[in-house]
């Protein structure tokens, strides 16, 4: 039987406005059938999106949401999460949005390992203002802002995210959607920050502007660039050069979900007690 979407959607807003071929179709579709698979009421939902394509995505969903300014979706997340500890936040930004502009709310986001659910729709470019180099752009890519070729060393997110301490972080891809949405089940799950950086096509204003081809050839470019990430530990360092491993890349199930920490100043503030910061890992 198929999937019924229009439960979840805002059908008074489709179509969407995304370009044809573009992957973010895709991942809303994962983002559906994960929030299907877990069971979620609707109303215990709040999509979070901030400015560019990704920002569309809150749009969409028929849930709580907020379409917040360039770059501030994870601080208002922060926000909405602190307020509503029991509620189930995704937040959805692109790679420019959350690694640029936002990617200081991202570091830190991952930092506290607040209980957001963080999907990087990496497209590598700025899509929907017309081809300026992202954080993500590799290098020697033609875009409106290196019309020459781009020359900055590019980010990698997940490595970013573990870093920064997020406690889990997986990498998909648009290819793969069913994996994608496992991913995403997995992902929600998890007691803490989520952070999933989603591979995903620009045909439009990455692929057209570097002749690349159209949608089906920017696939097979993403395609070439990933690897699973069990495949991907069996190669020699030679090998693993250019190539993305994707999957669940590392989780933590031991550190303390922010809102929990953040009750307990609460709980501190209104009896008069100290914290036990023994408590908090």
């Amino acid at each position: 039987m198929a999937f019924n979407y229009d439960n979840y959607l805002r059908a008074d807003k489709m179509p969407t406005l995304w370009c044809w071929g573009c992957g973010d179709g895709v991942i809303l579709k994962s983002v559906i059938r994960a929030i299907d698979q877990l069971g979620w009421d609707m109303n215990d939902v709040c999509v979070v999106s901030g400015i560019g394509c990704s920002g569309r995505f809150s749009s969409y969903v028929n849930c709580n949401t907020v379409h917040t300014t360039h770059g501030r979706a994870i601080a208002y997340a922060t926000g909405i999460k602190l307020a509503n500890p029991s509620k189930h936040v995704i937040v959805v930004t692109g790679d420019g949005d959350g690694l640029a502009i936002g990617g200081n709310h991202t570091i830190h986001g991952c930092r506290r390992n607040i209980g957001l659910n963080h999907i990087l729709i990496n497209n590598f470019i700025y899509g929907l203002t017309n081809s300026q180099t992202s954080p993500t752009t590799p290098r020697g890519f033609w875009t409106a802002t290196a019309q020459l070729g781009n020359i900055d060393p590019s980010f990698n997110a997940t490595n970013l995210a573990i870093a920064a301490g997020a406690t889990f972080v997986a990498r998909g891809s648009v290819i793969e959607p069913e994996r994608l949405t496992k991913l995403f089940v997995e992902g929600f799950k998890h007691d803490g920050y989520s952070f999933f950086d989603v591979f995903s096509n620009c045909h439009v204003n990455l692929g057209r502007k570097n002749k690349m081809g159209e949608a089906v050839k920017m696939l097979e470019w993403i395609k070439e660039r990933s690897v699973n990430k069990i495949k991907f530990d069996q190669m020699s360092e030679d090998e693993q050069k250019g190539l993305f491993p994707l999957g669940v890349l590392h989780k933590d199930e031991a550190k303390t979900e922010y809102s929990k920490a953040y009750a307990k100043v609460i709980a501190a503030a209104k009896d008069g007690t100290k914290i036990n910061f023994e408590e908090i890992v």
